[in-house]
């Protein structure tokens, strides 16, 4: 396996895996970006580009609609070292340089006293996490419209919760195709990027490390999520689908899977909103644990 070396970067390959695997083992991450299955499957929509630089992963952004910019090394040591080498290599390319998504943790612990870097909060992209039994158990008032909508829907609906197989892939990939006519999604980029990622989720299972969780109504798929451990006491859900037509679907999903795949786990992070105001409220009204706060950081202005 050729493994790239800067100056030199490509695009993440499926047999990458084990290299990535090593370096998130070494230096467990708490932001949902990285894990290898969340890196490959969003690689087309944000073509990423990779290298080895100094011990570390370096990974390269290019998003069509916006600069280029590094995601925070992977390594265990030189971190500030290695967010001054990659500014001044956007910075050597004419771009603006811009290092996205750093977790608050290094931010303190690396970059909090350096003199030359501006550091800007990035709420958007703030991670959500939950109390697992929280999403489990729904106790309380804080969950009642929660358990209402739950149990409006097994009022009038009978269902099957099961594992993700592989016997059931074409049948979440035939959801994925009805939801997207329905919500038009060839006129959004980040719903088409959705939908590729998800694409290149269930059709390279057997070679990723996540689980997936599927609801049945008269045997046909209406429902599904994908999730996987993002370090020892977080499980990170990636993508959650569910039929709009359904009342409660989406509240269903979301309570099975974490009962039935992640219920050891102590906590879930359920990703970003974006920005996307419905998304904020819907991630705010399951009543979080705490966020994992991101900046971007760039070069001070001399």
């Amino acid at each position: 396996m050729e493994i790239p070396h800067y100056p030199y970067f490509r695009e993440i390959r499926i047999e990458d895996k084990s290299i990535f695997q090593d370096f998130l083992t070494s230096s467990p991450p708490d932001i949902s970006e990285y894990t290898f299955t969340n890196l490959f499957i969003w690689n087309y929509y944000y073509h990423l580009l990779w290298c080895l630089w100094d011990e570390c992963i370096c990974l390269l952004a290019q998003p069509e609609e916006s600069q280029p910019f590094f995601l925070p090394p992977i390594c265990t040591d030189n971190f500030q070292d290695r967010t001054y080498a990659f500014l001044h290599h956007l910075k050597r390319q004419g771009i603006t340089p811009s290092l996205r998504r750093v977790p608050e943790s290094l931010v303190k612990k690396f970059l909090a006293s350096a003199d030359h870097l501006a550091i800007i909060p990035d709420r958007d992209n703030a991670d959500y996490v939950y109390r697992t039994q929280d999403l489990i158990q729904l106790e309380g008032n804080r969950f009642h419209r929660k358990r209402n909508h739950i149990n409006q829907f097994k009022k009038n609906h009978t269902y099957q919760y099961t594992s993700l197989s592989s016997e059931l892939i074409e049948s979440c990939l035939a959801l994925e195709s009805e939801w997207c006519n329905l919500k038009h999604c060839e006129m959004f980029s980040s719903l088409l990027g959705e939908e590729r990622a998800i694409y290149e989720a269930l059709q390279n299972m057997n070679a990723l490390d996540f689980k997936g969780g599927v609801i049945q109504i008269n045997e046909k798929v209406e429902a599904f999520a994908l999730g996987e451990q993002l370090n020892p006491r977080t499980a990170v859900i990636h993508i959650e689908k569910a039929n709009p037509a359904f009342d409660g679907l989406y509240q269903l999903i979301n309570q099975e899977f974490c009962f039935h795949e992640w219920k050891e786990i102590p906590y879930i992070n359920r990703e970003q909103d974006l920005g996307e105001e419905g998304l904020r409220q819907a991630k705010l009204s399951y009543h979080p644990h705490h966020l994992v706060n991101k900046y971007s950081v760039t070069l001070k202005d001399k």
